[in-house]
């Protein structure tokens, strides 16, 4: 990764090299898309606003020319990129010129939420909209005779589709923060060895936010119809910042016990392979921001 970072730091022309080749791999390997956005966020990062613009409009055009190539359509692929690499470059200069992680994750998921409701104003049934996908996607493994009861996957679809909305865009944002992440990493590790782990542990949301969050979840339970559904939208985009910072507070919790060592990587490991741990580390991520848990549970810890 160092290795790959100090390529990058080279020149323009390395840096947009890098961007636009893992972008159109990650077409057909998304999460390659992670890496080639943190090329435009760490440029961003470094050299600031001017110069990550650069990168990010000759690799649209370099990424939109292999595009024709291969599928002999440019718009596409030039949409892309757009895609990709606007929302990352925009918090990566909120990153630069606040020099606050906490500031830029939340105006990540803020972007998120605006996608939300603009999609809503585009959409204004948008559950038929996933349904019909959703069905549509599911009807091969239907017609394949799978084992599992049709009146099941229906209700799952039912589900699904009225939260399809946040949950796309929870992914969207997911891949941005990681790769803002990753760039302010490489960052670190090129100009300022451990500041990225000192700048994550710290990682808290406002009490402001905090109390939105409690609002728009006590709304989506109390209301009906498209309101309720954008708040329970609005959630699920909201449980990518509570994982995030929960995490941040777990791992800082853990990093000063005795048992650091093991702790820590068990974190992770539990995060990947039981995902539906995150509910409960966005909960200690709400509640973390109001009481401080990250302290208290790391004191009782080396008791």
């Amino acid at each position: 990764m160092r290795f790959l970072a100090s390529y990058i730091m080279q020149g323009r022309i390395q840096a947009m090299v890098v961007a636009s080749t893992l972008a159109f791999i990650s077409l057909f390997i998304p999460p390659v898309s992670v890496v080639s956005s943190a090329t435009v966020a760490l440029v961003t990062l470094r050299r600031g606003a001017i110069d990550g613009l650069t990168i990010l409009i000759i690799s649209c055009l370099a990424t939109a020319v292999l595009g024709y190539i291969k599928f002999g359509n440019f718009q596409f692929v030039l949409m892309y990129g757009l895609i990709l690499w606007l929302p990352v470059w925009l918090i990566s200069i909120v990153l630069r010129e606040g020099r606050h992680l906490a500031v830029a994750v939340e105006i990540a998921v803020a972007l998120g939420m605006l996608g939300v409701l603009g999609f809503y104003l585009i959409y204004p049934e948008p559950v038929q909209l996933w349904h019909s996908v959703l069905t549509h996607l599911l009807q091969p493994m239907l017609d394949s005779g799978a084992d599992i009861p049709l009146e099941q996957v229906q209700n799952q679809i039912k589900v699904l589709s009225h939260i399809m909305t946040g949950a796309i865009a929870a992914g969207m944002v997911y891949s941005m923060l990681f790769g803002l992440f990753l760039g302010r990493w490489w960052q670190a590790l090129l100009y300022n060895p451990g500041g990225f782990r000192t700048e994550f542990l710290s990682l808290r949301t406002h009490k402001p936010l905090a109390i939105a969050t409690i609002v728009i979840l006590l709304m989506a339970v109390l209301l009906s119809g498209t309101v309720a559904e954008i708040c329970w939208n609005l959630v699920v985009l909201l449980f990518v910042l509570y994982t995030i910072t929960g995490t941040a507070a777990i791992h800082e919790a853990f990093a000063r016990m005795k048992q650091a060592r093991f702790l820590v990587p068990f974190l992770y490991v539990t995060l990947f392979l039981v995902p539906q741990v995150a509910i409960a580390v966005a909960l200690f991520g709400v509640g973390d921001t109001w009481l401080d848990l990250r302290n208290k549970i790391s004191n009782q810890g080396n008791r």
